[in-house]
């Protein structure tokens, strides 16, 4: 049985072509298996190419490759990997599948060349991952494309055989495998992954997938390590098309003021909305979301009101409202004439390759006319922010409007849930959890809900409670004044996706860190390795009786740690900046 082993420092990819010509890809991380033997192969309507395959020819080629972002958990990217694509033939037909091992992880595509269109109906591609392994997974309603779930925590063994979206996370022993998607166009549609109680099977929402030949695959994705290499992982926007935005001054990430949250008919109230934009100028906020409501016959004043102020607007929009290239032009090309700075673009429920048709139509659009973009409602980012750099945020989470406070209602998560997205969809990418709601019905403190503004990266944080909320808690409003949400670097200092988290992120020359626990009260420890030599002043943000938030600064050395005492369901945020010698 002829098989292939490619490697990258500790990760091997081992290919096998079996006597029925079926192929299989097992992952090794430093000899252990973390993927076992998981079957390879496209359906097309002109030739089942996932049996009776020959192996037809081998070309590789080494991957170094440095690029930039404008947001996310670091700016400055460089990705090294070793490239393998084997051709094989059945008949008159032909699949290369294109594999790389590298970068932490390891990624496979497929591209079939053909005389005319190509059309798939079915991706035998699976995932075997051993039953024994600890596995946390975001159950999939398939028909709302609903990533607004809350995630699974089992052993492979115990997981309920439904659809799961991405990303999926697993341990086995001391290694961790994430599984994903990368780099998805109107070329196919955006998958997600069917357990049948063995593998965790490739699916695609709609009948069939079609293309001008060759048609070519998103990248199946594996990233694989400790936790800390999952969390700090940039392989998918590293296998993301490289950027279409040459120019790219006029994209500034930052805070935005949003009043949906906190006062819904907020938003259809114009004094209201200047109330909200003074509150953003007067706390360094760059943005503010004018959400759902909004009215056109005052929309232009708010927006020239606001740019008196430093203040930009984004305003909201319903995808069925700007699906065509006309009202691309008519819409679009007003709210930029009016001066607004973005859009946010909601209800964008599919994973179908016509909603993708639609993302690279308004990807487009949104870039010609220099506003940048929000996505609500559907589905998640597969390194969107590399290819259109003025893609900010997708929503794609149960996020903060689900605890919106009413009367009588119960807290919907736990703790873990914090947690369980930190190491799972926000690796994926941007997040809009719109966090710090410090009035929402919850269940972690409130030094864990203004961590979040550190744990959670969104190119735009929208900050989601009330002015009123926000000024009864000065000490916070302080740190949300200053915390920037696009970062220079990323690291996990530790945790678990059940237990806790400490992640610092730097900006700058300036550190956060964020700290949040699931359970009992405990002492973090953050080890502080990280900074350079010399003192640091440590501005400790925690927990304060009354639910409230307690200030104070420190002065830390570089190498050393600091002991802080962690509530039940608590945390932290510290914010470090070098002392002047």
């Amino acid at each position: 049985m002829p098989n292939w082993t490619l490697s990258d420092e500790d990760l091997e990819a081992t290919l096998a072509l079996s006597e029925a010509g079926e192929l299989t890809l097992e992952v090794r991380r430093a000899g252990q298996v973390v993927l076992e033997p998981s079957r390879l192969g496209l359906r097309t309507a002109h030739a089942d190419l996932s049996a009776g395959l020959e192996f037809a020819g081998l070309s590789e080629r080494r991957i170094e490759e440095s690029y930039l972002t404008v947001t996310g958990k670091r700016r400055e990217h460089r990705y090294a990997a070793g490239e393998w694509t084997l051709s094989f033939t059945k008949a008159d037909h032909r699949i290369d599948l294109q594999v790389r091992v590298g970068g932490h992880g390891v990624a496979y595509r497929y591209s079939v060349p053909w005389t005319g269109p190509v059309t798939v109906t079915e991706e035998i591609s699976e995932y075997v991952v051993p039953g024994s392994a600890r596995a946390v997974l975001l159950p999939y309603e398939n028909g709302r494309c609903d990533y607004e779930e809350i995630h699974k925590h089992s052993t492979v063994a115990d997981a309920e055989p439904i659809l799961y979206g991405y990303p999926s996370l697993f341990q086995t022993g001391a290694d961790w495998l994430l599984i994903t998607e990368s780099d998805l166009d109107s070329g196919y549609a955006g998958s997600r992954l069917r357990f049948d109680g063995r593998a965790f099977g490739l699916d695609l929402p709609d009948p069939y997938v079609t293309s001008a030949s060759p048609i070519v695959t998103p990248w199946r994705t594996m990233i694989v390590g400790d936790l800390a290499t999952i969390v700090a992982s940039d392989l998918i926007t590293s296998l993301a098309a490289p950027s279409k935005v040459e120019d790219t001054s006029w994209i500034k990430p930052g805070a935005a003021a949003w009043s949906w949250w906190s006062d819904g008919p907020s938003t259809r109230d114009l004094d209201a909305q200047k109330r909200w934009v003074d509150f953003a100028a007067a706390n360094g906020w760059p943005y503010l979301l004018a959400d759902a409501g909004w009215n056109k016959e005052w929309m232009p004043e708010l927006i020239a009101y606001a740019r008196d102020r430093g203040v930009g607007v984004w305003l909201w929009s319903h995808w069925q409202h700007v699906d065509t290239e006309l009202e691309h032009r008519q819409k679009l090309a007003l709210w930029k004439e009016w001066g607004a700075v973005g859009v946010k673009i909601d209800f964008t429920e599919s994973d179908g390759q016509d909603r993708m048709r639609w993302f690279d139509s308004i990807l487009a659009a949104t870039a010609r006319l220099r506003l940048m973009v929000v996505f609500h409602g559907g589905t998640i980012p597969r390194g969107t922010e590399r290819t259109w750099p003025q893609f900010m945020t997708a929503e794609a989470v149960k996020g903060a409007e689900w605890i919106k406070p009413k009367p009588g209602k119960q807290p919907l998560y736990q703790p873990e849930h914090y947690l369980s997205l930190a190491f799972t969809r926000n690796v994926q990418g941007p997040m809009d959890f719109t966090p710090c709601t410090f009035t929402g019905v919850r269940t972690i403190t409130a030094g864990f809900e203004l961590a979040l503004s550190v744990i959670f990266e969104s190119g735009v944080q929208h900050f989601a409670d009330g002015i009123e909320a926000y000024e009864a808690r000065p000490e916070a409003l302080r740190l949300l004044s200053a915390v920037p949400t696009a970062w220079d670097d990323t690291v996990l200092l530790s945790g678990d996706p059940a237990d806790h988290i400490l992640l610092a992120r730097r900006n700058g020359g300036e550190w956060y860190v964020g700290a949040g626990v699931a359970g009992e009260a405990r002492t973090l420890t953050v080890p502080l390795d990280f900074l350079d030599e010399g003192e640091w002043a440590a501005e400790i943000y925690r927990d304060a009786p009354g639910d409230r938030i307690l200030a104070e600064t420190v002065t830390v050395s570089a190498g050393g740690k600091l002991d802080l005492a962690v509530p039940p369901n608590g945390g932290f945020t510290l914010h470090l900046r070098k002392e002047e010698s």
